[in-house]
């Protein structure tokens, strides 16, 4: 899927990748503190959907990303994501940051929030 934010985690160490193209052979894969690194799927998680999804607001030529989220020291959205068929722009967030980023808007784009603790979540950004 052209519009899917590939991300794969380490379960040991939590060190995250995100793979421009992933190997497709049979049992083979990225490694990390030698086991393979899994594939984190949006939305998987059992925690509040409406702190963790992104929702926006479109002003003028961009949109505004916001994630209703605590923004702690160990608690906290690391990133927010913007992918279309052929980008993908990803703003880094830090602790005691507000969790809100701008993008440029782009119909049909799907957004994506990754919590440390909760994992990755997704949203559309519909077409007008």
């Amino acid at each position: 899927n052209k519009m899917e934010l590939m991300i794969k985690k380490c379960m040991k160490c939590g060190a995250i990748v995100i793979p421009y193209k992933d190997c497709e052979c049979e049992g083979c894969g990225i490694k990390c503190c030698g086991e393979e690194m899994r594939k984190l799927i949006a939305n998987s998680e059992e925690a509040s959907f409406e702190k963790h999804v992104p929702t926006y607001e479109i002003v003028e030529d961009e949109i505004s990303v916001t994630v209703n989220h605590v923004m702690e020291k160990e608690h906290y959205i690391e990133f927010i994501a913007l992918v279309t068929e052929t980008k993908t722009y990803i703003e880094r967030l830090y602790p005691e940051m507000d969790a809100q980023v701008r993008f440029k808007y782009i119909k049909g784009a799907t957004l994506y929030a990754y919590c440390n603790k909760h994992g990755l979540w997704m949203s559309k950004v519909d077409k007008l």
